[in-house]
């Protein structure tokens, strides 16, 4: 292990990694809950399968409009509270507060009303949430300027973050039981309270307890106003261009897309192989395993592959960690081979530990080395410091690889033969169904492995711009 220790003034409390972990618990949670609840438009509010497919599609779009402009204001804004905790406290209440109304729907409406009800809420609450993810992303990105202990923060606040992982799975379990709610839309419609109330709750914090960088050191911000409207455009562009010629994140952007994609595609078809061949189409004796397989996949994720990968990282550089991790979830993705078996339904959890060091391992170290890269675009390009722009490209990407997997799963689906209306699926549909569960994320794992196999900003050279950073600005 490197001799190197973290200077104290470098390391982060444990304070401050709670309430950024209490956000980015939210940031999970928010989504998590939504993609859950929407599955519900369908059967508790009757919503036509193609009107419910363009409400979780349009606002996606829009998404990907406001994350970049809204990390261009919180990069340039200049307040006296800091330019990201104003933004994170106001959009951590509009978030929740919207979450709740968007879901104030009924079944005894039209469809019609329905639908451009819920398209409209989701419109604003989109807004409202990248007014609060956005900056608490380049908050996070910020809070220190130390290679190692970025790996510390982000893996304590992934480690909070899995939390939502756990609980969201059982929102299937619990709406849909007749003895809590005496509808879905009931279900739903309470639900939603709890969980924009404790996205209020959480979201708060890091604006309140989690310290910024000092603003007398950040230089060359633009003036945001109407009257610079056309200006601020075009020096939007203008960083959007310089990011992406950067080469070290185009590299972990498209290693995360392929990860996150390949593993998203799939993520239902464990849902499918546990229902209809492991219990054979029936839904009863299937009961909680699906869920049980989601929470504890969310446990091991959170207290056993976080901190092995944060460990790995700070002793043999995150490169390599992702890497291992990479090859790790490869050997877990072929091992559901064996693991789900119909006479031995507890051995679906014999995959778990390897398989979600992939996704594991990806926001911890993607996270810690998007905060080394923004540190690298100060050097080449100087002031402003544009951590707000970076994530919202990043989690764009993302956001572009989640809504790509679900076009190209529902495809898959249907490649192998799968009939949605059959309780009973052919055997040469599940075969064809479990192979594509393990060759898909396995295959686009090991792409991922070769993009980032050049990664070249490891730990002496994030030192040394480091240090040339600290030179420039005069720090002492």
């Amino acid at each position: 292990m490197t001799a190197y220790q973290t200077p104290l003034k470098d390391r982060v409390p444990l304070g401050q990694k709670a309430a950024f972990g209490a956000g980015n618990l939210v940031n999970n949670l928010l989504p998590g809950s939504l993609g859950v609840f929407s599955f519900f438009l369908l059967t508790a509010f009757g919503m036509d399968p193609f009107l419910a497919g363009l409400l979780g599609g349009l606002p996606r779009f829009f998404d990907a409009i406001t994350d970049p402009i809204m990390g261009y204001i919180t990069d340039n804004t200049k307040s006296r509270f800091g330019r990201r905790r104003p933004y994170i406290f106001l959009g951590a209440i509009l978030s929740g507060v919207l979450f709740v109304m968007m879901w104030q729907l009924s079944a005894e409406n039209s469809q019609t009303y329905n639908f451009w009800y819920f398209l409209i809420m989701s419109l604003v609450y989109i807004a409202a949430n990248t007014i609060f993810s956005t900056p608490l992303i380049g908050l996070g990105y910020e809070m220190t300027p130390d290679y190692n202990e970025r790996t510390r923060l982000m893996g304590f606040s992934q480690t909070i973050g899995q939390i939502a992982w756990m609980v969201v799975p059982w929102f299937w379990v619990l709406i849909a039981n007749p003895d809590l709610f005496e509808s879905q839309a009931v279900g739903v419609r309470r639900l939603s309270v709890l969980v924009g109330g404790i996205c209020i709750v959480l979201g708060v914090l890091p604006a309140l307890f989690c310290k910024e960088v000092d603003q007398k050191n950040l230089s060359n911000r633009d003036e945001i106003n109407v009257k610079n409207l056309a200006r601020n455009l075009k020096n939007l562009i203008r960083n959007m261009v310089l990011i992406f010629k950067n080469v070290p994140f185009v590299r972990l952007c498209g290693a995360t897309f392929l990860v996150f994609n390949g593993y998203q595609m799939v993520a239902s078809f464990s849902y499918f192989i546990i229902v209809f061949y492991m219990f054979r189409g029936d839904y009863g004796a299937a009961g909680t395993w699906p869920a049980w397989f989601s929470t504890v996949s969310a446990l091991s994720t959170a207290f056993l592959i976080i901190p092995i990968i944060t460990k790995i990282a700070n002793k043999w550089g995150k490169r390599k960690a992702f890497i291992i991790a990479t090859f790790i979830s490869m050997a877990g993705y072929a091992l559901k081979w064996w693991g789900f078996n119909p006479e031995n339904p507890w051995l679906i959890f014999m995959p778990v530990p390897l398989m979600v060091f992939g996704i594991g391992g990806l926001f911890t170290l993607m996270m810690s080395m998007t905060a080394d890269v923004c540190d690298l675009d100060e050097l080449n390009n100087g002031m402003p410091r544009k951590e707000g722009t970076f994530g919202a490209i990043y989690w764009w990407m993302v956001k572009l690889g989640q809504g790509l997997a679900l076009v190209l799963g529902g495809l898959v689906l249907k490649m192998v033969g799968f009939d949605q209306n059959a309780a009973i699926q052919t055997t040469e549909t599940l075969t064809r169904l479990r192979i594509a569960d393990i060759l898909i994320p396995a295959f686009t794992a090991g792409l991922a492995i070769l993009v980032m196999w050049k990664y070249d900003l490891n730990e002496s050279r994030a030192r040394e711009i480091k240090e040339e950073l600290v030179r420039r600005r005069g720090e002492l």
